[in-house]
């Protein structure tokens, strides 16, 4: 199997069509579809389906797509960083919004810092569109609070977030404590995210728990407008202590929620080992050092490193 077998293949399926594929590659349809015969040929699979609108991938051929596109990318990032002689190449990385507000800034810098030359994506998405651009390839590694077990990812345990109370001074009812229970939040008007976004679910566990129905007076899954909402006094919400860092100190209180086992914990997920790229192995080291730095520092309200 040569590489330019699959340069090929992916350049027919991205357009659609041999013709269109040849013209843009430079070569003869004869001698395109030459090489792609033998590409099948050597994986004893059909890859490529002809119709008469055109060329389209069989099922064997969407899954060969996108490791073909990975060993293509793999193969670019080793010729640049043989070309430069230093790490270079490029990384897609996804934090979730409360995670990206304390953490986004300083990767970004630490990564400018010791990897100029890599040039670095950063998405932010709710922890299951993550997971979801992972398996899919269109992430290199992303910081999840669950993962899927049949996905063969490396996945590494790095803190435990407490949740703490946000809401503003003037809210009525607002417990003062700087420790609460989620029993003591009976009949605080609270604003929380759906239910398909995983803080809402353990918090519906923790009030389960604790024999209350909470009172949800708005639902916001987009965390700048949910604090935008508790700033402006209409309604309290519960988030782990990195979401805090959006609203102003001086107006806002924050009580550490005290119910034994209400943990968020932050995962560092990423394609195995033989998968990452170099540069991705980069970001997956400097991305954890950085959030141990955090910590270490007491930057990161209510974070306990993870053992491991």
């Amino acid at each position: 199997m040569e590489l330019r077998q699959l340069r090929y293949f992916v350049r027919v399926v991205e357009l659609g069509s041999m013709g269109r594929a040849a013209d843009d590659l430079g070569v003869v349809v004869s001698a395109l579809s030459q090489q792609i015969s033998r590409l099948e040929g050597e994986l004893a699979v059909r890859l490529l389906q002809r119709t008469s609108s055109g060329t389209r991938p069989t099922e064997a051929g969407l899954a060969f797509l996108h490791q073909a596109q990975l060993t293509l990318r793999h193969a670019d990032d080793a010729v640049r960083a043989a070309q430069q002689a230093r790490l270079s190449g490029h990384v897609s990385v996804g934090l979730a919004p409360s995670t990206s507000a304390l953490l986004a800034l300083p990767l970004l810098r630490a990564m400018r810092e010791r990897h100029p030359d890599v040039r670095l994506r950063l998405v932010e998405s709710l922890s299951g569109n993550l997971a979801a651009m992972l398996a899919t390839r269109q992430l290199d590694l992303a910081v999840l609070f669950a993962t899927d077990a049949t996905q063969r990812w490396s996945v590494q345990p790095l803190l435990d977030e407490r949740l703490f109370l946000l809401g503003a001074r003037e809210l009525p009812g607002l417990p003062r404590e700087p420790r609460v229970t989620l029993a003591q939040l009976a009949g605080v008007p609270l604003v929380m995210p759906t239910g398909q976004h995983g803080l809402r679910a353990i918090l519906n566990a923790g009030f389960a728990r604790a024999g209350i129905t909470p009172d949800v007076v708005l639902e916001i899954d987009g965390l700048a407008v949910l604090m935008d909402a508790v700033r402006a006094g209409l309604g309290a919400t519960v988030q782990p202590g990195a979401a805090s860092v959006r609203l102003p100190r001086d107006c806002i209180v924050a009580a550490e929620i005290a119910d034994a086992g209400l943990l968020r914990r932050n995962l560092l997920a990423s394609l195995s080992d033989d998968e990452l790229s170099p540069a991705g192995l980069a970001a997956r080291v400097v991305l954890a050092e950085v959030v141990r730095e955090l910590v270490r520092a007491g930057d990161w309200p209510g974070a306990t490193l993870h053992e491991s």
